[in-house]
């Protein structure tokens, strides 16, 4: 399987099993636009609720944040986004017409057409829009690039109101947006995105501490929800790759189908944050230290996620063919089966309650009414369609973790046959166990 028939078979998959549609799709579709099906809806809160555990329940000092996408439009002039540093270079064909960011092509040709391209010129990447009823230079707003921005602005809220004691981080998850030139790897660049984002406030002489800690720790997020560590590595970015306001950064890549890209960012920002919205604003924002009686404006360490990028990492990263055999049918063997190893945590189906035959009624009646229950504790699916080899290659397909088959044996002795994707066994359980004993199993984090 080559690395561009894989993507080819993770697009078709995700629309076909209900994970990700093309946006606007019975109007042509609309670029770089995807909307999330049933079980992509799923799988993405799973990553969110994962990170927002990992970050808030498992840490002590880190508190939430949801921050509103329009705000004043002096907050982007101070953090930078309306100068040339937050641009990038675009070049039109002459030919074609198509527009390209620069650092896409190369020799001055085309990448569609090999047509001339003309001189490159800036291209802003905030998107504009209007608030109120005149469309007016004074009604200009912009929508958020990016979520830190709203943390900044709630630094001094967050700290008086729930008491902080530095070092601590506000975390939050939106939405954010950015007017790419040629987004595009499906979803792993888009103009409207979500982020994933925590800002660290700490002592300026804690920064490398701090920095080196937040690099471990996200790291090995991923790798605790079942990324293969061969499919990641950190890139530590070089004086001329640094933003403007980093003093330190190091990128979590992960080798995509289509080569190895960014999947997050830490970043040492210093305090260029907090002392520019200081400046512009007139507002000193600092930290106060009573015990010792020292001022001083905190230095940022940022941890920086894309929901999406994560969402199309767990797809790509779980994705598996095996050659038949695993259902142990006739028509099985002969057939290439897909399996989606997800976490259990991050499984959209956690469990498929499934009745052995569907024209038996007292094992269909058993199999509703314990499907009724599970679905109460865990995110569950009923199916009493085809052959009950189809129905588990069905659900393996999906990535749900256990399917519970109610059989003749259910009746006689009130247990059921819980098979787990991932090794095939299959185990009896007691219904009165059944909840308890699949928490046990998918509640690991």
């Amino acid at each position: 399987m080559t690395e561009n028939n894989l993507m080819d078979k993770i697009v078709s998959l995700t629309k076909r099993r209900g994970f990700i549609f093309p946006s606007s799709e019975i109007y042509g579709g609309f670029s770089s636009s995807y909307d999330y099906g049933p079980l992509g809806v799923e799988l993405k809160n799973n990553i969110k609720r994962a990170w927002w555990k990992e970050m808030l329940q498992k840490k002590s000092s880190i508190v939430g944040l949801d921050s509103a996408i329009l705000m004043s439009p002096k907050i982007w002039q101070a953090s930078g986004h309306l100068s040339a540093g937050f641009a990038d270079s675009l070049v039109e064909c002459i030919k074609c017409h198509h527009r390209f960011r620069e650092d896409n092509t190369k020799d001055n040709k085309c990448p569609d057409c090999g047509g001339e391209l003309m001189p490159p010129r800036k291209f802003n990447l905030m998107m504009k829009t209007f608030v109120g009823p005149i469309e007016d230079e004074a009604s200009i707003t912009y929508l958020r690039a990016e979520t830190c921005q709203g943390i900044y602005m709630n630094y001094e809220n967050v700290l008086n109101s729930m008491r902080m004691k530095i070092p601590f981080g506000i975390a939050q998850i939106g939405k954010a947006f950015r007017n790419e030139i040629n987004p595009g790897n499906f979803t792993y660049r888009m103009r409207e995105f979500e982020q994933m984002e925590m800002q660290f406030f700490i002592h300026p002489s804690e920064a490398e501490k701090w920095f080196n800690y937040w690099v471990n720790e996200r790291l090995n997020w991923y790798i605790s929800l079942g990324i293969k560590k061969e499919n990641l590595r950190l890139h530590q970015q070089t004086k001329e790759e640094l933003a403007h306001y980093a003093k330190a950064a190091v990128d979590i890549e992960y080798k995509f189908p289509f080569g190895w890209k960014e999947i997050e960012g830490i970043h040492n920002r210093g305090d260029w944050d907090l002392s520019n919205h200081s400046k512009y604003s007139g507002h000193e924002l600092f930290y106060y230290n009573e015990k010792n009686k020292e001022k001083f404006t905190p230095y940022i360490i940022e941890t920086s996620a894309g929901a999406d990028r994560s969402n199309l990492v767990f797809l790509i990263d779980a994705y598996e063919e095996v050659m038949g055999g695993r259902t142990q049918t006739t028509e099985a063997k002969k057939e290439v089966e897909v399996v989606l190893k997800f976490h259990p945590f991050l499984a959209p189906i956690k469990v498929a309650v499934l009745p052995l035959l569907k024209n038996k009624e007292t094992l269909v009646s058993l199999a509703k009414e314990i499907y009724q229950k599970l679905k109460l504790y865990f995110i569950a699916q009923y199916d009493e369609v085809d052959s009950i080899g189809r129905r588990y290659r069905r659900q393996d397909e999906i990535g749900t973790p256990f399917c519970v088959t109610i059989d003749f044996q259910t009746l006689e002795n009130q247990t059921v046959t819980v098979r787990d994707r991932d090794n095939l066994k299959q185990e009896r359980v007691k219904i009165e166990n059944l909840v308890n004993y699949l928490k046990e199993k998918i509640e690991i984090l």
